[in-house]
């Protein structure tokens, strides 16, 4: 339908995740309008990437350096350790503000289906740094969806015995959600995770 050259972009378009054909199509198309000066910072840029970024040898988030800036932070605890499955959850974390410890990128989540299993993942990685680095606590941020609940529960037998705190980040509704158009699964996380704001007879084990 298109001419050679422009169909190859758009089919190469079509390969990124996210990208269905008409945006494909209306990707190429503005490439093509565009001044030729722009296409060559585009394919510089990503050249560039390809090029200088590298995984980090410590927690395996992207970095240009052997570490990465988090890593190479003395100001981070070294005990307090986040698991995340993907660099890109480190980067939603950081703008919290709200940790100040270091991550490890597992690469992925166990996923029979898809071929993915702990031998895929940088787990023997993470075990090796509970005494190296005198973990003392592991919060485990993987997705709360089929795959990322198999994996916490999988690293968390695996961290158990080894002696450190073992936590899973709270899920359930979001700010300003309808309790009428949640799913169970998350009306169950959300009272699972309940906490208590006043009032009451006090409880070592919390609200009952």
């Amino acid at each position: 339908m298109y001419a050679d050259a422009v169909q190859k972009v758009i089919d190469e378009l079509g390969r990124l995740p996210g990208i269905g054909p008409k945006s494909a199509q209306r990707l190429a198309f503005h490439m093509l309008k565009s001044p030729a000066e722009d296409a060559v910072r585009l394919t510089d840029a990503i050249t560039d990437m390809k090029d200088r970024v590298r995984f980090c040898d410590r927690c395996f988030n992207i970095s240009e350096e052997p570490l990465c800036l988090i890593c190479s932070d003395a100001r981070r605890e070294p005990g307090l350790l986040c698991v995340v499955e993907e660099p890109r959850d480190i980067v939603a974390l950081e703008r919290t503000g709200g940790f100040r410890g270091r991550y490890h990128v597992l690469g992925g989540a166990i996923s029979p289906i898809d071929g993915v299993g702990p031998d895929q993942l940088k787990v023997s990685e993470l075990l090796g740094r509970m005494d190296a680095e005198s973990v003392t606590e592991v919060i485990l941020a993987t997705n709360p969806n089929i795959e990322g609940e198999a994996t916490a529960m999988y690293l968390a037998r695996l961290l158990g015995p080894l002696g450190v705190e073992v936590t899973r980040i709270a899920s359930g509704l979001p700010v300003g959600g309808d309790l009428e158009y949640a799913d169970e699964l998350t009306l169950g996380r959300a009272l699972e995770g309940r906490r208590r704001l006043a009032g009451g007879p006090d409880s070592e084990n919390g609200i009952r």
